[in-house]
């Protein structure tokens, strides 16, 4: 590892599991000290515990994104414990599968709640902390965001509503001379927990005995395509986090294997 963030603080959202899991383990190697937060606390210890037996800095953090004081709050612990916060990277989210027509009012919103008011809320107090230092904000959305997909209204508009935030805060801190970049990442299908809790994947994984088949037959639909794994997202994560990516802000990250094209 390069260890090039050494020196620097980092909170993660959705860090129990799948893309934030993998992003905390990568900054913590490459020297970060990492803020893991999530609702899932036994899965975030787990992350964290695995960080510190490869000699990484990493703290768990209990967080509902969508609740702003416990925003508020975490802010103000890495500012007492660290003095600063360099990276933001918002990756937590949750997904539906329904029809329009089927779907309970209090479902769309409980999508938008995470997806979307997570990612303000996050970047709102990131802005804020990181006002005088400057820093880089990374946001994962989704190639839903981007191509449209039956029975996932809430979580496609979601994502684009996710891509086009970023886009107006970057331009927001650019043209108000706050030395702060603000990314976002699109990936297409990635191998992650979500997918797992659904009910058409758990009887897809029935009907062809395992979830690498499950995998292998929703990725059909896009030729040349695949499923990532997690720790390729989290590359690109670290990559618009450095400083290698200085020049880049306002960019939405496709990385679909061609699936929307």
């Amino acid at each position: 590892m390069t260890k090039r963030f050494h020196g620097r603080t980092a909170l993660v959202t959705g860090a129990a599991s799948g893309i934030g899991a993998a992003t905390a383990r990568m900054l913590a190697l490459e020297g970060a000290a990492v803020f893991c937060a999530d609702r899932n606390q036994q899965g975030t210890e787990a992350v964290v515990h695995e960080i510190r037996e490869r000699l990484g800095s990493a703290e768990t953090a209990l967080l509902d994104v969508t609740d702003e004081a416990g925003w508020i709050a975490l802010f103000a612990r890495i500012r007492d414990s660290h003095g600063r916060l360099d990276i933001l990277v918002n990756s937590a989210g949750i997904s539906m599968a329904a029809a329009t027509s089927d779907m309970e009012y209090s479902s769309w919103r409980q999508v938008l709640a995470v997806n979307l008011d997570g990612v303000f809320l996050g970047t709102k107090h990131a802005i804020r902390a990181m006002r005088d230092g400057g820093g880089s904000i990374v946001n994962v959305s989704s190639a839903s965001g981007l191509k449209a997909a039956p029975g996932a209204a809430a979580y496609s508009a979601s994502k684009a509503a996710v891509c086009m935030f970023g886009k107006a805060v970057a331009k927001e801190c650019a043209g108000s001379g706050i030395p702060i970049r603000v990314n976002t990442v699109c990936p297409a299908g990635v191998k992650t927990p979500m997918w797992s809790s659904m009910p058409f994947f758990k009887d897809l994984v029935a009907s062809l005995g395992s979830e690498d088949a499950a995998y292998l037959s929703l990725s059909e639909s896009a030729p040349g395509s695949r499923f990532s794994e997690p720790e390729e997202i989290a590359r690109a994560i670290l990559f618009l986090a450095s400083d290698e990516a200085a020049q880049i802000t306002g960019l939405d990250l496709v990385i679909d294997g061609g699936y929307t094209l």
